[in-house]
């Protein structure tokens, strides 16, 4: 099979083995620039599709960087002959842009089926200086069906990279499969983790005694991580699967939720949930119905195609709402259902699904839509890399993978959520620090992560007097500037420099943070803008592109003034003396 269909600016072409569906393959010019390719699929039966390539070529021009959700700190675009991206509900979105080295977009493409697995690509052709794209579509294990429509949004548009992205991300969101989930007030509030500070080694003394200090510094919730449930503190999970409070640890586990909640706190808890562990009381109830086993992890991975396996896992969250009163819950682990190269062959009857992707949507969505039923305020926090549009039906909080101290990382992965996720809350990796480094450099991990929701995970009994007065510091100044962070005009300049430079205007009102520029320029339209130093060198330069008047107030890291001052500022460029992880308001008028 070949079929092909021309836009103003790509030929693309359909290829496949023959298959008993009839294909359509129709463009629409949406506006220039901006076309949508639409694929249709139907047959007289279900039937099991063949594998369908959908490929296209773009000039190499004036193209320097790459950006997908998954490609971390190597923004760099790869060769035609390489590996393709991947993705499904669990594992990034599909969706590839390549810009230049100014940020515009040159070609921006996604597609609309974020569910089932696809794997896609845009490599440079050593031969031709073109990049050889493509779209591939059932490579792997399918369910039969009679109809099946996608699309294929394609952006050549000259205009900022994140700007195409927002519109993929406005694209996806108006779409009823992907409609995003509501996020409460306390998704976007400061929190305290267990997991770097306590890690297994949790019990309810240790975590009141955290939360105590945590409330007082402005945190909002307190996420209790892995280790409530076993004694075992050796990073397994071979006690995963009953889902209850280990006794030695939390006695009475609602009581120590209503403390917390006496403070002021809200209460999230983590489960894994695919695990099942071997020395769980229920090993024997589900041993036959699992995807694979991790002896390493001691824990199989159940099977959700099963509806007694979904029942299970939602029953055992019901519980734990009505029993413990919980707000949340960190739902961990659920790419781990998807490796059909691992799984196991199934033998034991009383599936309804046969897709496992498929099964996965169906027990999250009911998961989700029982637990709202409780709590309509519910959180759900969900970990990098299942963070695509599909996940944003189920989970309001979107956290970046785990990169413990490394306060780089951290801001990569905060702000490639931020391209993609809208509404929903991103969120920092949980914010660790060694208590006996500079508190300049210690500040850095919060300023790393200043456009996402901060957790923080460090003993806070245990940090230094000055590390203490940075802590509240930058978390009230997150708190009071949390719309203009999290809710304003984001611009992150240069993702495939880490992100030097990132801004964000709401209102009158402009924030511009340097992780490694020292010049930083600003539009004085805007009457205040904040800049931060997230750099361990003193000293920004404030480019102006007219004269203004501005008050100008320069604090430390730990938020004492160190210089107030008026200036008639010209057009041109100045010498700010902003400490290292330190900030300036400047107020034009």
């Amino acid at each position: 099979m070949n079929k092909q269909i021309t836009t103003d600016t790509h030929t693309f072409t359909l290829t496949g083995e023959d298959h008993p569906f009839t294909v359509a393959l129709t463009a629409e010019k949406l506006q220039e620039g901006l076309d949508l390719i639409t694929l249709r699929l139907e047959a007289a039966q279900a039937s099991i599709p063949p594998v369908l390539t959908l490929r296209w070529s773009h000039p190499a021009c004036d193209i320097q960087a790459s950006w997908h959700p998954a490609q971390d700190r190597n923004k760099s675009f790869k060769a035609d002959w390489m590996r393709t991206l991947r993705s499904n509900a669990a594992a990034s979105a599909p969706v590839y842009a390549l810009f230049n080295s100014v940020g515009r977009n040159r070609l921006t493409f996604a597609y609309s089926d974020a569910l089932n697995t696809v794997h896609y690509s845009g490599g440079i052709s050593e031969e031709t200086a073109d990049f050889h794209c493509r779209v591939q579509l059932f490579a792997e294990a399918t369910a039969p069906f009679q109809t099946y429509e996608a699309q294929l949004l394609v952006d050549t548009r000259d205009i900022p990279y994140y700007e195409g992205l927002q519109g993929v991300q406005e694209w996806w969101s108006a779409m009823p499969e992907y409609r995003p989930a509501f996020v409460p007030d306390a998704a976007k509030e400061p929190m305290y983790s267990t997991w770097y500070s306590m890690h297994q080694n949790v019990t309810d003394a240790d975590i009141e005694g955290q939360c105590l200090l945590a409330k007082k510094l402005g945190m909002e919730a307190v996420i209790v991580d892995d280790g409530w449930q076993t004694e075992d503190n050796r990073r397994g999970y071979a006690y995963c699967g009953d889902w209850e409070a280990y006794e030695g640890k939390f006695p009475d586990m609602k009581r120590h939720v209503d403390a917390v909640h006496r403070l002021g706190m809200k209460f999230i808890l983590w489960y894994s949930v695919p695990f099942i562990g071997k020395n769980s009381e229920v090993w024997d109830r589900f041993k036959d119905k699992i995807l694979r086993f991790n002896e390493n992890h001691g824990a199989a991975v159940l099977d959700p195609r099963y509806p007694d396996v979904r029942e299970y896992i939602i029953e055992k969250y019901e519980e734990a709402v009505k029993e413990w009163d919980l707000d949340g819950f960190k739902l961990d682990f659920i790419d781990t259902f998807y490796s059909p190269e691992a799984q196991l062959p199934s033998t034991v009857e009383g599936k309804d699904y046969e897709s496992v992707p498929a099964a996965v949507d169906r027990l999250l969505t009911d998961s989700i839509g029982r637990l709202r039923e409780l709590k309509p305020d519910i959180m759900i926090e969900f970990r990098q890399m299942y963070v695509g549009p599909a996940m944003r039906k189920y989970g309001n909080m979107f956290r970046a993978s785990d990169c413990p101290n490394d306060s780089i990382q951290n801001r990569v992965r905060t702000l490639d959520i931020r391209l993609i996720c809208g509404h929903t809350a991103a969120h920092a990796d949980m914010i660790m620090w060694h208590p006996e480094e500079p508190v300049e450099s210690a500040a850095l991990q919060l300023i790393n992560g200043l456009f996402s929701v901060p957790q923080i995970s460090v003993l806070l009994d245990k940090l230094p007097e000055d590390h203490s007065s940075m802590l509240a510091f930058w978390l009230a100044f997150w708190k009071e500037n949390r719309d203009l962070l999290l809710d304003g005009a984001l611009e992150p300049l240069n993702p495939e420099l880490l992100y030097p430079l990132v801004r964000s205007v709401k209102g009158n009102k402009g924030i511009a943070v340097a992780y490694h520029e020292k010049i930083v320029s600003i539009d004085t339209a805007v009457s205040q803008w904040i800049m931060v130093n997230g750099r361990r060198q003193d000293g920004l330069y404030l480019e102006m592109s007219c004269a203004a008047a501005a008050k100008i107030v320069i604090r430390s890291c730990t938020g004492e003034i160190v210089e107030e001052l008026s200036a008639q500022l010209t057009a041109g460029i100045h010498q700010l003396a902003i400490p290292a992880s330190g900030v300036a308001t400047l107020i034009f008028s």
